[in-house]
């Protein structure tokens, strides 16, 4: 599929996405709201799907499923089986990255390792800290290698950092921010247009490269 007859794929997951924020202050039966929930990052990996033409191409059309797989386990399994398709979709991304890395392999293992940090320290409940220490690795691993890549530091690179920031929002609630009504207002929306932008700027990327 062209990437003009496609566009309106890509548009679709834009609104679903953003309109899935209402969710916070309406009543839906819990199917329904997995699969609103769902829809924006799984239209995203669509749209993704229907643009690849090469294994980088597939690659992050397969992250962005893992995404949205993880958007609905957390709604119908609970917060371990969704963490674990994340993670899941952490490693597909950290691979895509690292097969097109342009910078030094230590700058993104420092971001890994501050992003790791950061996560464990921020659970007031200690025995919680290990296992979100571990799903962040996979995080800090896509942050870094994502900043090492060729892979343009405004869409790609910045759609890593709210993706992490949308994370570590999370961990904090555990901790610091427990009484704050920040994070219910920042986790969704930094989340999905990191997704958005990690999406936009890969597959347009390769696509130029095709045209080239």
């Amino acid at each position: 599929m062209e990437r003009r007859t496609a566009l309106p794929i890509f548009l679709a997951a834009l609104i679903a996405g953003a309109s899935y924020y209402a969710s916070h202050w309406t009543s839906l039966p819990p199917a329904a709201h997995a699969v609103w929930k769902g829809s924006g990052v799984g239209l995203l990996a669509l749209w993704a799907a229907t643009q690849a033409r090469s294994t980088d191409g597939w690659l992050i059309a397969a992250a962005l499923a893992l995404g949205a797989t993880g958007d609905v386990l957390l709604e119908t399994h609970g917060l371990t089986v969704g963490a674990i398709a994340f993670l899941a979709g952490h490693v597909v991304a950290s691979f895509l990255y690292l097969r097109n890395r342009e910078k030094p392999r230590w700058q993104a293992g420092l971001i890994a390792v501050a992003v790791t940090a950061l996560s464990w320290w921020l659970p007031a409940d200690r025995s919680a800290a290990p296992g979100i220490a571990l799903y962040a690795a996979g995080l800090g691993a896509m942050f870094g290698t994502a900043a090492v890549s060729r892979f343009s530091p405004f869409t790609v690179g910045n759609g890593a950092a709210l993706f992490v920031f949308s994370d570590l929002l999370i961990f904090a609630r555990l901790g610091p921010l427990a009484t704050s009504e920040l994070p219910g207002l920042l986790i969704w929306p930094t989340y999905f247009a990191g997704q958005a932008l990690i999406a936009w700027g890969v597959v347009s990327a390769l696509a130029r490269e095709r045209r080239a």
